[in-house]
């Protein structure tokens, strides 16, 4: 008779207070046979909190593929196994996408116990379009980074970051280049003690004088295409060139694609032009 397959538990653990903790996540930890954590030493401290003592390995960046091959071998004899980060919900910036490959490469059932983020935390209080991209952590080197926000700074939605708190003025330096008209969160500790949220307009926002400490959650709002000046020679001349090759509808659909403005005054303009030209 065949063995019944094992299953692993993705189980978010608390950001900060440790009376986040879901009861179905605790109840997932207390009926697993082991449990995979990034630091054995930060995991125990919140398994005692909770009373729940079992066997924990630690499992990050630098060890996740080799140990991969023996969390197979033990789901496959029918072991339950739980992963969980330092904080919040793993895999999210967080190492375990080479063990979730394989799991389903190996057909192992994997089961998400949902629970705190700091990344839906942070956007929630923002007051921010909920519409968001998460990026996680940014280049640490100028030239990429610089790169990277050149591409985001043309996206629309909102945008969150994580930051180290040693090098937040040298982000914000770049935020400032890039997304000049938007407004910023920056969350610290979130739900810990001293938890703390500094608010501003990217363009305001000072440099911070002293060193602060703590886990950093950056958001960005959205970008407000509606204030963009309405460049009308700039439209004029681009419906002169697609109405040569396109049709009237085409040619609206086309320029209010890259520039966002009204429609009804795009189709104005490419109508006069088209009138003119039948003239």
């Amino acid at each position: 008779m065949k063995s019944v397959l094992g299953k692993l538990y993705i189980v978010s653990t608390p950001i900060g207070n440790l009376d986040d903790i879901t009861l179905r996540a605790i109840e997932t930890l207390k009926n697993s046979d082991v449990i995979l954590c990034e630091d054995t030493r930060r995991s125990v401290k919140l398994l005692n909190f909770l009373k729940v003592k079992k066997k924990l390995v630690s499992y990050h960046k630098f060890n996740e593929k080799k140990h991969i091959p023996n969390i197979i071998e033990q789901l496959n004899r029918g072991k339950s196994l739980s992963l969980i980060s330092d904080a919040g919900t793993p895999l999210l910036s967080d190492p375990g996408k080479s063990l979730i490959e394989a799991c389903i490469k190996n057909k192992i059932k994997i089961v998400p116990i949902p629970g705190p983020s700091a990344i839906t935390t942070s956007v929630s209080v923002s007051g921010f379009s909920d519409r968001f991209l998460f990026y996680g952590f940014l280049p640490k080197t100028e030239n990429e980074l610089e790169k990277c926000l050149d591409l985001l700074s043309e996206n629309t939605f909102s945008l969150v970051f994580f930051v180290t708190s040693v090098k937040i003025n040298f982000y914000l330096k770049k935020f400032k280049k890039y997304f000049k008209g938007r407004k910023i969160l920056i969350a610290r500790e979130l739900t810990k003690l001293y938890e703390a949220f500094y608010r501003s307009e990217v363009d305001k926002i000072k440099l911070f004088k002293n060193d602060i400490k703590g886990e950093l959650t950056v958001v960005i709002s959205e970008k407000n295409t509606k204030d963009k000046v309405f460049d009308s020679k700039k439209i004029k001349k681009k419906a002169k060139i697609f109405l040569k090759k396109y049709s009237l509808k085409d040619t609206v659909d086309l320029i209010f694609e890259t520039e966002k403005k009204n429609k009804k005054d795009i189709y104005k303009i490419c109508l006069d032009i088209q009138d003119e030209k039948n003239y």
